[in-house]
């Protein structure tokens, strides 16, 4: 059996790291062909060691030196090419040489190199929630048109994925949505609540990026560490489901699940619910993507039953999360709101990691972005990847000013 030729974009980061460990247990399935890494030249150069990728991509060019003097420690026949640059990385999704492109770059700028691989009929292992948010009805049109397979490796879409019907679910696998199903009643995402499911609400005004960054259950990057602490990845998430599965925003519930066992469930029309569990590990929903339709050993431990204190559920809490809120207020809205939304989440997220705003003012700029885009400033929805990256600097622009004006800065 030949093997399955993988391209990992983001490898150096949670999603990557935990998407090598998978395949590293299956060197007769797989090989890394690609790898791809913003800036971070030490982790990548070990992963080239261990995996002798025969390309890899930098999309910092001013860190090529860095990564080409390290790899001059290496044997000749050892040494991949080198390709950097946004735009010249985005080209490796769509190479001839890649059955496979895991999606794993954070926020809009995974939008290039996702639709490189959709485009060529790629199958394409998404994690890149926002490539969905920002240009969810282009995407999944140019994976129908190209006869692309689209799998989400996110936990919460991967397990909606798998408690689906499987005629549904291979509609789905193949680039396509599920056609509201009647049998269908709703979705449930769960989330764990993050750090301050608990926290004084008079308390959140003092919460530092570190603690924002401390996620109870899963080992994430900062961006969506902080996305998780707002909700905002719940939020996006929300939104994702209802571009891959077809169902509008009141079929979509979220539940307050801290014990993150339950990673999603579907209820159908005759009561019953169908859950997917397990130990809150990555590994588990990427080895699912993977080798489908088939199964394989993914390295997580067997979830024990017999261990579990229980497992407990709530509704969010509006007050505590209100950027959940505007994540199906933007849904709703529809047309370049949903765009509006991640752009302005982006910013200002960076701006807390920064220390130039405070955590509630997070859901605060998302609010005045979403206030500010409609009428005479309303963003027409994007016709063409072009025109999304347009609205998304429009957009970026205007809620970095925001985020200037609330700490008193200077433009």
């Amino acid at each position: 059996m030949a093997r399955n030729r993988i391209g990992i974009f983001g490898s150096t980061g949670s999603i990557g790291v935990s998407t090598l460990d998978v395949l590293a247990r299956h060197p007769d399935r797989f090989s890394v062909e690609v790898l791809v890494a913003h800036s971070r030249v030490e982790p990548l150069f070990e992963q080239i060691k261990r995996f002798r990728p025969a390309v890899v991509g930098l999309v910092d060019a001013d860190r090529r030196a860095a990564l080409e003097e390290r790899l001059a420690s290496l044997p000749a026949v050892h040494r991949p090419a080198v390709v950097v640059g946004q735009a010249a990385v985005d080209e490796l999704a769509g190479e001839a040489s890649l059955d496979t492109v895991v999606a794993a770059v954070v926020g809009t700028a995974g939008l290039g190199s996702t639709w490189k691989a959709l485009a060529a009929g790629k199958r394409v292992l998404l994690a890149n929630k926002e490539s969905l948010v920002a240009a969810g009805e282009l995407m999944l049109d140019v994976a129908r048109r190209a006869g692309a397979t689209l799998l989400p490796i996110d936990s919460e879409h991967n397990a909606i994925f798998q408690c689906l019907p499987a005629d549904e679910a291979a509609v789905v696998g193949r680039g396509g949505l599920v056609s509201d199903s009647r049998e269908i009643e709703r979705l449930v995402l769960t989330a764990s609540g993050g750090p301050f499911r608990e926290r004084p609400l008079a308390g959140f005004a003092d919460i530092t990026p570190e603690q924002a960054c401390a996620h109870p259950n899963w080992s994430m990057g900062r961006k969506i560490s902080v996305d998780s602490a707002t909700m905002m990845n719940k939020g996006l998430e929300v939104i994702e489901a209802a571009r891959l599965f077809g169902v509008s925003a009141d079929r979509i519930e979220v539940l307050v699940h801290p014990e993150s066992v339950i990673h999603s469930m579907v209820r159908f029309v005759d009561g019953s619910v169908i859950a997917e569990l397990g130990e809150p590990d990555m590994r588990t929903p990427i080895a699912h993507a993977l080798a489908w339709p088939e199964r394989i050993e993914s390295g997580v431990a067997p979830l024990d039953f017999g261990a579990l204190a229980g497992l407990h559920f709530e509704s969010p809490d509006p007050q505590r999360f209100p950027a959940l809120r505007l994540a199906f207020e933007a849904l709703a809205a529809g047309g370049a709101m949903p765009l509006v939304l991640n752009a302005a989440n982006e910013v200002a997220v960076a701006a807390f990691l920064d220390r130039r705003i405070g955590f509630m003012d997070i859901p605060a700029a998302l609010e005045a972005a979403m206030a500010h885009f409609v009428g005479e400033a309303a963003i027409d929805a994007p016709s063409s990847v072009e025109a999304v990256l347009a609205a998304d600097d429009e957009v970026r622009d205007w809620t970095a000013a925001w985020c200037r004006s609330r700490r008193g800065e200077a433009d």
